[in-house]
């Protein structure tokens, strides 16, 4: 892999919140650091493939998405992209190679980040669910340790989502039709058209309409500590054994974090007869998505919706669910 460096000043890599035009609020936390679009467009090399093959960068991507939204969202206020970054990269320019650490300049050093993620939201553009108030939100995903560089340039991957953020705890509502976590394209406008495809297929109605749903039902207290003792287990089941059975990404960790909301959480803990409804539990399972890494996050973030909307569907139609039987 090549870089070639575009600018190598890092004084001002990173921002505090309060020092951007963005939404408030970690959409993610995990590892990352938030920074701002100037810093990755000047102050970062770009990784090249083995055949000198410039990738699409972290910049182009997030100017890319905010150009489509700008394009559809015109007559809307749009916030600047937030930005979370992980996993640096740090190197030096060839001049430097041998240097002490201690005695590179500024100007010797070199940096990228191997994982970006950004949110653009839309804060006139708000919907009321169950007495909290979401803003739509848009935004991407890119890893480039899931691309080779040291062969020649191919179709790229980037993740792209729509959705939802809660204004009481920051957390991301995406489900699977707001998500596609598999682009692959060889340019910027190829990028464009796959944004604009997911934005412009995304039902919003529908997808708030069920998640008002969610509110309707109820987990006792048995239950609910029936319900988590399954998701543990099913992290140990035998993949055969997992055939039938709602699908479940979180982490044994993100599990327990889940457990400690259900009685710590400011806005979604458990009612004074200890019951829960799935729409406490799903915003306690996003909060705790909140420690997965960018590369996982979106995809995790979905799958938290299938999951309980799961649960919504066996509890309404009264049908077999392993997750809810005893």
């Amino acid at each position: 892999m090549e870089l070639i460096q575009i600018n190598n000043n890092l004084n001002s890599q990173l921002i505090s919140e309060d020092e951007v035009i963005v939404s408030k609020g970690n959409f993610l936390e995990a590892n990352t650091q938030q920074v701002t679009l100037n810093h990755i467009k000047r102050e970062c090399v770009l990784p090249h493939y083995n055949d000198n093959m410039p990738s699409i960068s972290h910049a182009e991507f997030i100017d890319a998405t905010n150009e489509v939204v700008h394009d559809v969202f015109s007559g809307d206020q749009i916030l600047q992209p937030n930005i979370r970054v992980s996993h640096v990269i740090k190197g030096r320019v060839p001049s430097a190679v041998g240097k002490p650490i201690k005695e590179l300049r500024p100007e010797e050093k070199t940096i990228f980040y191997q994982r970006c993620a950004f949110m653009i939201e839309l804060p006139t553009l708000i919907e009321n669910v169950n007495k909290n108030s979401l803003s739509l939100v848009l935004g991407g995903v890119r890893a480039l340790n899931q691309e080779n560089f040291y062969s020649k340039r191919g179709l790229e991957r980037f993740q792209v989502f729509i959705g939802f953020k809660n204004f009481v705890c920051t957390n991301l509502c995406i489900s699977t039709d707001g998500l596609n976590a598999d682009i692959r394209v060889s340019s910027v406008a190829e990028l464009k058209e796959k944004i604009h495809e997911l934005i412009t297929s995304f039902d919003k109605e529908r997808f708030l309409g069920n998640m008002e749903r969610l509110s309707r039902f109820n987990l006792t207290e048995l239950q609910f500590g029936h319900t988590i003792g399954k998701m543990r287990m099913y992290n140990y089941l035998k993949k055969e054994e997992k055939v039938g059975k709602l699908s479940l990404l979180m982490n044994d960790n993100q599990i327990g974090s889940a457990v400690k909301s259900y009685y710590q959480d400011a806005n979604f803990n458990r009612n004074e007869d200890g019951s829960i409804n799935l729409w406490q539990l799903y915003n306690n399972l996003t909060e705790a998505n909140k420690s997965s890494y960018i590369d996982s996050n979106l995809e995790r973030n979905a799958n938290a919706w299938e999951f309980v909307t799961g649960l919504a569907n066996s509890m309404q139609n009264q049908t077999e669910n392993w997750f809810l039987n005893q």
